[in-house]
C-alpha cells in the first residue's frame, strides 16, 4: 500500500494545502506559540482538554519512538537520504495538520452517548456525508468506516512495545547474563506483562487523565534526550556540515539504500523512487500528518475556535520531524554506527548513544525510551477507543482497552518487521479517508482561516 500514489496523495496534498493556504498558517507562528500556552484558553468551551494537552498528547505518540527507532529504521533502510525526504514530510505535513485538525474541531459530532467527539471519521460525516447526501452518501459513509476500522489496528501499541522490549534485552537483560541472545523470549514476555499493568493503570482512566499525564512526562523527556543529543554532536561537530551535504546528495542519487528495501515498481527505476517512499514513510510514522491520528487527539481539545487547534496542531511536525527527528539522524551518522553496524530501529541509535557517551549515554536513553514508549502507548489507546466507539457505539468502546493492552504482549515478542508492517498498512488506510476528505473540504478551512485571522486582534485573553 505504501507505493507511490500514497506518497502523491500526502505529500501532493500537503503541498495543495500550503500552496491554496498562501502560507497563512506559518504568518501566525508566534500566535500559535500564544495559544499553546494558554493565552486564549476559555474555561468554559466545549471539549475534554486544553490545547496544550492536546498537543502533548499528540506528540507522546510521535516525539518518541518514532524519533528514536523510527528515523534510525529510516537511515538503516534507505541511507543518509531518507532523512531529506522526512524533511520534506514535516513540512508539508505542517500544512496538512493545519487542514485536518482545523476541520476535527469544525466538525466534531455527537457518538452514540451524546457526548462531542472529533477526528476524520466525524468530519466526513457531519462534512461531507450531511452536506452533499444523496448518492455521494454510499461513497461517504464506507469511507469513514474504513478510517475507523484502520483505527482500531493502526494505533495499537506494538511497535512501542517492541522497541522497548529490544533496547531492554540488548542493553540490560543480555550484558547482565539474564538472558542470552538466542533465548531470551521469557524475559521479553515477562517486559511485556510489565507494560501491561503500568499502561492499563492510565489508559482506564480516559483522555483526561492520558493528557495530564502525558503533559508531564513528555517535555521532561524531550528535555533529557535533546540534551543528550547535543552532547553527541558536540563531540562530533567537525562532521556535521559533511552530513548535512550528504543527507541532500544522498537523497537524490540513493548510494545507500539496502537492496532489499528497493521496490522496482516505484519512479525513477526503483532506488529513487524507494527511498522517497522509505523517507515520506518514516517522516509520516514520525509526524503523523495526514494519518488522521492527529484530529483525534486535537479534536478533544477545549475551544469554539477550529483555526486555534490548527495553528497548535502545526506546531508537531517542527518540533517532531524538523528538530527531534534530524538531531539523531545526525547523532547517528556523525558516529560512524550506520556504516559498520547491522543493527536497525533503536539499537541503532543505541550504538550512537554508546560510542559517544560511554555507559552513562546507555542508561539515559533507556529513560527516556521507557517513558517515550509508554507515553505513546498511552495516547494510542484513546485513538482507537474512539473509532471502536465509532464502529459499535459509545457504550461498547471501552472494551477496545482490552484488547489493546493485550496487544502489547504480540509486540514484545513479535520480530521488528511483521510490527512495522502491521502499522504501515494500517496507516495508509488510515490516511487514504483523512487527506480525502481534507482536500474536499479545505475551501471551508481557508474560510475559517480568513475569519479567524481578521479578528485575532479583538480576541479575549485569559493569561
Amino acid at each position: 500500500m505504501w507505493g507511490m500514489p500514497l506518497v502523491y496523495l500526502l505529500v501532493g496534498g500537503g503541498l495543495f494545502f500550503l500552496l491554496y493556504s498562501r502560507f497563512a498558517p506559518f504568518k501566525y507562528f508566534k500566535h500559535a506559540l500564544n495559544i499553546l500556552r494558554g493565552k486564549y484558553d476559555d474555561p468554559d468551551d466545549p471539549g475534554d482538554i486544553n490545547h496544550f494537552e492536546a498537543l502533548a498528547s499528540a506528540l507522546a505518540a510521535t516525539v518518541g519512538m518514532g524519533n528514536i527507532s523510527g528515523v534510525a529504521v529510516a537511515i538503516f533502510m534507505g541511507g543518509p537520504g531518507a532523512l531529506f525526504w522526512m524533511w520534506v514530510s514535516a513540512f508539508v505535513g505542517m500544512a496538512t495538520k493545519f487542514f485536518t485538525c482545523t476541520l476535527a474541531i469544525m466538525y466534531r459530532g455527537e457518538d452514540t452517548a451524546g457526548k462531542v467527539q472529533g477526528g476524520p471519521m466525524y468530519v466526513i460525516r457531519e462534512g461531507l456525508e450531511k452536506r452533499w447526501g444523496g448518492n455521494w452518501t454510499y461513497l461517504f459513509k464506507p469511507l469513514a468506516g474504513l478510517f475507523a476500522l484502520a483505527g482500531i489496528f493502526g494505533p495499537l501499541p506494538i511497535f512501542q512495545a517492541n522497541q522497548l522490549t529490544q533496547i531492554l534485552r540488548d542493553s540490560i537483560y543480555i550484558p547482565q547474563g539474564w538472558v542470552t541472545a538466542n533465548a531470551h523470549m521469557g524475559g521479553d514476555l515477562i517486559t511485556g506483562i510489565v507494560l501491561v499493568i503500568i499502561v492499563s493503570i492510565v489508559i482506564f482512566g480516559g483522555i483526561t487523565r492520558i493528557g495530564k499525564v502525558t503533559a508531564r512526562v513528555v517535555p521532561a523527556m524531550v528535555v533529557i534526550y535533546v540534551g543528550c543529543v547535543i552532547a553527541i554532536l558536540a563531540s562530533h561537530i567537525t562532521e556535521i556540515p559533511h552530513y548535512l551535504g550528504l543527507i541532500v546528495t544522498d537523497a537524490f542519487n540513493a548510494n545507500h539504500v539496502r537492496p532489499s528495501a528497493i521496490n522496482g515498481d516505484a519512479m525513477f527505476g526503483g532506488i529513487v523512487g524507494s527511498l522517497i517512499v522509505i523517507g515520506i514513510q518514516r517522516g509520516v510514522f514520525s509526524n503523523e500528518a495526514g494519518l488522521g491520528t492527529e484530529a483525534l487527539a486535537h479534536g478533544a481539545a477545549k475551544t469554539k475556535e477550529p483555526v486555534r487547534e490548527g495553528l497548535v496542531a502545526m506546531l508537531g511536525p517542527a518540533i517532531d520531524t524538523i528538530i527531534t527527528c534530524t538531531m539523531t539522524a545526525l547523532a547517528i551518522l556523525v558516529t560512524g554506527v550506520w556504516k559498520s553496524s547491522e543493527a536497525n530501529g533503536v539499537t541503532l541509535t543505541l550504538n550512537a548513544f554508546n560510542e559517544a557517551l560511554p555507559t552513562v549515554g546507555t542508561y539515559l536513553l533507556v529513560i527516556c525510551v521507557v517513558f517515550f514508549a509508554i507515553s505513546s502507548m498511552l495516547t494510542y489507546s484513546y485513538y482507537g477507543t474512539k473509532c471502536l466507539g465509532y464502529l459499535i457505539g459509545a457504550k461498547y468502546q471501552h472494551l477496545y482497552n482490552y484488547f489493546y493492552v493485550g496487544s502489547i504482549i504480540f509486540g514484545s515478542i513479535a520480530s521488528i518487521g511483521a510490527v512495522i508492517d502491521l502499522i504501515d498498512g494500517m496507516f495508509a488506510l488510515m490516511a487514504i479517508p483523512t487527506m480525502i476528505s481534507a482536500v474536499l473540504l479545505a475551501p471551508k478551512v481557508k474560510e475559517a482561516a480568513q475569519s479567524y485571522f481578521s479578528r485575532i486582534e479583538t480576541f479575549k485573553t485569559f493569561d
